[in-house]
């Protein structure tokens, strides 16, 4: 194997693990549903895409044609865990989970239980 491939091999795997290490720190420590949904969304979801971009070079490498096996698994996920935070985000609301103090935005949180708009809310005060 070339070695410029094992060095951007490397760096993905690098960026990848650093990225997976601060979002499960992040589940793990963060105080409530809402602040939680942003780790395993966000970080998460980029620590596990510069994995299977690592692998799909290297796979790909070995093969000696394109691995697609590894992008459409970075695709679907890519697709599927904003989607999963949502309906955790309107679990979470639909059970008025309480969020601490230093949420933000939480006069929008009945607004959303209702289902109003926004401006809608504020004019019928």
């Amino acid at each position: 194997m070339p070695f410029y491939l094992e060095i951007i091999i490397c760096v993905s795997l690098l960026i990848g693990g650093i990225f997976l290490l601060i979002g499960s720190y992040g589940l793990a420590r963060l105080p409530d549903i809402y602040m939680r949904l942003h780790s395993p969304t966000k970080a998460s979801t980029l620590g596990i895409t510069g994995v299977l971009v690592a692998s799909m070079i290297f796979q790909s490498h070995l093969k000696g044609f394109l691995s697609i096996q590894e992008f459409l698994i970075t695709l679907f996920l890519l697709i599927t865990a904003p989607v999963a935070a949502n309906m955790i985000a309107k679990t979470a609301l639909h059970y008025r989970t309480k969020p601490l103090e230093k949420t933000q935005n939480q006069e929008l949180m009945e607004t959303i239980r209702n289902r109003e708009t926004p401006n809608q809310s504020h004019d019928q005060q």
